[in-house]
């Protein structure tokens, strides 16, 4: 019998010292005499739950330790490992029943998940590629080797597959436009530019399942007939880039890249390419023109990627996330993929989620899943008891979506109906502290610098969104503002060259839609409803619901809020910066906001 610790080392475990403590178990095991199991310690990718890291697993004894500090470490190997006890305190207490968990799959954050495309994520190691192959890795190639170029193509069409980058176009189709194309050669592609902010699906996948994507680029390439890939990663994702260029390494080492595949006759490389940080270039033929050493300026797809893509050859390009599907359709068959999920979207959907919600991280559920059961039954609720008001899927051009709307089912038609979009996968939660209005401008001056310039409607249209946003966050706004920036951004929907420009509008457009009595606030009360906006707020503090605590003075961070203990405090209007610190610690309800008026 043999006992494996796994460490998350995905960036976010990283970040709060997972590394040291892999290093730290790993050293501690080592000096360890009379150990009666074998114990081997893994450092893998992200588990997903970041609110929780850094996680460590035991298996089989399947124990799984939140928040794992290095002075753990010690009680860790000794309590546990050699004595067989589990650590109540780092165990995953619920916040409301007080319960402890002893695996992290009794959790209301992994219990309404399916892994299909994280399946290996946070189990294997990265950087072995025979714990990958322990795995079932490459199980999946050997098979589509097997297999006719055209059964793996129908194979990809019958699960149903569409596109997880953001576009939804049916995966299967795609292969077989470029597989039909009669020059040569071709290119495979995967696109692992990740620019949304608050997203990081991509990049737990490159970092913790790098041979996954090369299986699954791999198998294509045998489906289409072609010789060469390239995965264009994000350049600020050292991890990633570490992880692929030794997956790339492992994998022609052991005959599952290079010159004749396992004896298939299929020659096939794979070359990593840095992104310089545009975010239009997550735009396929932006990308495809980086790649080039061009510009990295979308072009009208009159013609396809599949029929004059890179170099003016056939290219299949795929998000990360696409890729990682492939192996699970080839090895389990069309149908197993397809019985998940919804008509028009089939499978599962990797999320990041972030916000206002207890449980942030990553998170992967069938499609169909309502938005309620991903923030409230897996993210845990809104924190500090606040009221949720809108999650915005889809990244910066996606569309806010209140709370009339939280029983809506994720897929990629009832996104878009609802006047959002699914993106690539980030969804962002909102609590009533948010500012619509600010939302709005935050994401509209995002794309504004991330435009490439290269038609009017984007270059134009996004710049004048902003001028009136930040007017109505000033309190300088006028009502024909509002038609004004709905005509923009139709306008832009319609006219603009790339996927950009037309959904830029959809954060502008989505807010007014929904919450336009916020604008109405904005300009004509002179008010902000959630005390956000400087120019149009002021706080005061109720002197009949004040303590005298000072917990709101202590975090000022100004020093406006003056008062002695166990009384009634001020706040020095001339001194405030509007925050809002205060409101957010006062325990009381005694901090108050008012609009500024006319």
């Amino acid at each position: 019998m043999s006992k494996t610790i796994l460490v998350c080392c995905g960036t976010g475990c990283l970040a709060g010292g997972s590394k040291e403590i892999f290093q730290a178990l790993k050293q501690g095991l080592g000096a360890e005499q009379g150990f009666h199991v074998e114990m081997l310690v893994k450092a893998t990718g992200c588990n997903g739950w970041c609110e929780k890291g850094p996680l460590v697993k035991i298996m089989p004894d399947d124990i799984t330790y939140c928040r794992v500090k290095l002075s753990d470490v010690a009680e860790i190997i000794e309590k546990t490992l050699i004595l067989g006890q589990v650590i109540n305190r780092l165990l995953y207490r619920d916040p409301l029943t007080k319960e402890y968990f002893r695996s992290h799959h009794e959790t209301d954050f992994y219990r309404k998940q399916r892994k299909v495309a994280l399946k290996n994520i946070g189990e294997v190691d990265p950087g072995s590629i025979d714990d990958y192959l322990a795995h079932g890795g490459y199980r999946a190639l050997k098979r589509a080797l097997a297999m006719s170029r055209e059964e793996i193509v129908q194979e990809v069409i019958a699960s149903g597959l569409r596109g997880r980058g953001g576009g939804g176009f049916p995966t299967g189709l795609k292969w077989q436009a470029c597989a039909k194309m009669k020059n040569e050669p071709r290119y495979i592609i995967c696109n692992g530019d990740e620019g949304d902010p608050g997203a990081f699906m991509d990049r737990s996948i490159m970092e913790g399942d790098p041979h996954n994507v090369l299986e699954g680029m791999t198998i294509c390439a045998y489906a289409v007939g072609a010789n060469q890939g390239f995965i264009y990663v994000r350049d600020e994702y050292d991890l990633a880039v570490a992880n692929l260029t030794r997956a790339i390494h492992d994998a022609k080492e052991r005959g599952f890249l290079g010159q004749d595949i396992l004896g298939s006759g299929l020659s096939f490389n794979i070359q990593l390419v840095r992104g310089g940080g545009a975010f239009v270039c997550g735009e396929e033929t932006a990308l495809i023109a980086s790649i080039e050493g061009n510009v990295g300026e979308p072009r009208d797809k009159y013609v396809f990627p599949t029929e004059k893509g890179l170099w003016g050859q056939p290219t299949v390009i795929n998000n990360v996330e696409t890729w990682v599907n492939i192996s699970h359709i080839i090895e389990n068959g069309a149908a197993s993929f397809a019985s998940i999920g919804t008509t028009g979207s089939k499978g599962t959907k990797v999320f990041s989620l972030v916000g206002k919600v207890n449980n942030t991280g990553l998170v992967e559920v069938p499609m169909g899943t309502t938005l309620r059961e991903i923030i409230f039954d897996i993210g845990g609720g809104i924190p500090g008891g606040r009221k949720f008001k809108a999650v915005q899927t889809g990244g910066p051009s996606g569309g806010c979506i209140p709370g009339s709307l939280l029983d809506l089912p994720v897929d990629f038609d009832t996104l878009t109906q609802a006047g959002s979009m699914m993106g690539s996968g980030g969804i962002i939660v909102m609590d009533d502290r948010t500012c619509m209005v600010e939302v709005a401008r935050y994401y509209v001056k995002f794309l504004a610098e991330e435009s490439c310039g290269k038609c009017v409607p984007c270059r134009e249209g996004i710049r004048r969104m902003l001028e009136i946003l930040t007017r109505i966050s000033q309190g300088k706004g006028e009502e024909a503002d509002l038609p004004l920036l709905m005509h923009i951004g139709r306008t832009m929907q319609i006219a603009s060259l790339c996927a950009l420009g037309r959904t830029a509008p959809n954060p502008v457009l989505s807010t007014i839609k929904y919450f336009r009595e916020e604008y109405l606030a904005h300009i004509s009360a002179k008010s902000c409803p959630a005390g956000f906006c400087p120019a149009l707020t002021e706080f005061y503090i109720d002197e009949g619901k004040c303590t005298g605590c000072g917990l709101c003075a202590k975090n000022c961070p100004v020093e406006a809020i003056t008062g002695k203990k166990k009384e009634a405090h001020l706040i020095d209007g001339g001194k405030c910066i509007k925050c809002g610190a205060c409101l957010d610690r006062c325990r009381f309800e005694a901090v108050k906001f008012k609009g500024v008026g006319r």
